[in-house]
């Protein structure tokens, strides 16, 4: 299975860069170009959580974090190449921490969204070379300088 440029445009900021801005730019072009598929919803809406809780918006990440995980929880654990049940397993547990902050507070930490498919793996080591970093990360809403389309 090919997968789209843009969806392996978002792992790689997800898991190599830690962008969760970027994140959000490049999946919500997919997410809107499958017609608001909600399991793209869902996975931009982690990056956007993630992003959020690390600018110290706490209340926004754990509303997204929370939203994230009620739309993907309903799909197969192994879906889009990814271990989609162990992604929504530690958004659930980073929500529940962050609705309890207050009380007891911890340190950002990232997640990383394990590749399952062999073939996904591939194509994200292919694509990586040609995803600069953004260095420094984006913080607000740009175009996007390069076009992720097949």
């Amino acid at each position: 299975m090919a997968y789209e440029n843009l969806y392996i445009a978002y792992l790689i900021y997800f898991n190599r860069d830690r962008d969760y801005f970027e994140c959000h730019e490049v999946l919500e072009e997919l997410w809107l170009a499958r017609e608001r598929d909600p399991i793209y919803k869902g996975l931009l809406q982690v990056a956007v959580g993630l992003y959020h809780f690390r600018n110290g918006n706490v209340r926004g990440g754990t509303i997204l974090l929370r939203s994230a995980t009620n739309k993907l929880k309903d799909y197969p654990a192994l879906t889009l190449g990814i271990n989609l049940a162990k992604l929504v397993s530690e958004a659930m547990d980073y929500a529940g921490r962050l609705e309890i902050y207050e009380e007891l507070p911890f340190p950002y930490y990232d997640l990383t969204i394990e590749i399952v498919d062999h073939q996904l793996a591939l194509e994200v080591e292919a694509a990586s070379p040609g995803i600069k970093p953004n260095i420094p990360q984006r913080r607000g809403p740009q175009k996007p300088q390069a076009s992720y389309h097949k």
